[in-house]
């Protein structure tokens, strides 16, 4: 049973070094959102003179919504969200959230990501780029125009519960509780927003996991050679 336990936690501690390897790998990624692992506790009543065992195990994903750094870059369609919400992006799997703002104009005419997936607008429909606009301007409750010609309004959105929201890939958030419009939250244009990785603060807890993980696994090989023993003693006493 203390195998199994420990077992168990270390594959939590496991899962968890990878979220933090993560984040430190897109510390740099506009719009990225740290990820974490929240550890639940089981306790099961046993016959033994304890009473009980327990056994932590890693069973939520949790992504922290704080609030990245602003970086200036003067692009005209370089949009960053101060505040809470999400834009909207069309992806072949579904519509998703995301803060990450550095659209371009497509082809077409369309905003759209990097990865090409058209930003939508309030009413859920993409919007379109006049090609032969000279500037495009962004209020900051979300009123697109260009040349001084309303265009679209940008849309933000949270889920009905934030505790539903799932990463889906790199910077793109699911939920299945459906969403929300957010209020009160500005755009700014010429601006986008950092990953809100703590570069220092992830390194010190990769250092804490490291060494719960090492101590887990002196552990098991301390337990791995008892049990040894005990099997080697029983076997000479036949």
């Amino acid at each position: 049973m203390s195998g199994y336990i420990t077992l168990t936690r270390q594959m939590g501690l496991f899962q968890e070094m990878q979220s933090v390897a993560n984040n430190l790998a897109n510390m740099s990624t506009s719009g990225y959102r740290k990820e974490g692992l929240i550890f639940s506790e089981v306790i099961q009543r046993t016959d033994g003179p304890d009473g009980s065992v327990s056994m932590g195990a890693a069973r939520v994903r949790n992504t922290n919504l704080d609030q990245g750094p602003l970086t200036h870059t003067s692009g005209q369609l370089d949009f960053a969200i101060e505040g809470p919400g999400f834009f909207q992006v069309e992806t072949p799997d579904g519509v998703r959230m995301t803060r990450a703002g550095a659209f371009l104009a497509n082809g077409a005419g369309e905003l759209v990501t990097p990865d090409g997936h058209r930003v939508l607008d309030a009413g859920g429909a993409p919007i379109f780029i006049p090609p032969q606009a000279k500037s495009i301007g962004l209020a900051d409750d979300g009123a697109l125009s260009a040349d001084g010609v309303p265009i679209a309004q940008i849309g933000l959105v949270q889920p009905l519960d934030l505790k539903s929201l799932t990463r889906d890939t790199g910077v793109l958030f699911k939920t299945h509780t459906g969403v929300e419009p957010v209020l009160n939250t500005n755009l700014l244009q010429g601006f986008v927003e950092g990953s809100n990785v703590d570069p220092v603060l992830e390194v010190t807890r990769m250092i804490e996991v490291q060494r719960s993980y090492e101590m887990g696994q002196s552990f098991q090989d301390k337990e791995g050679d008892r049990l040894s023993k005990l099997i080697r003693v029983l076997g000479e006493s036949r």
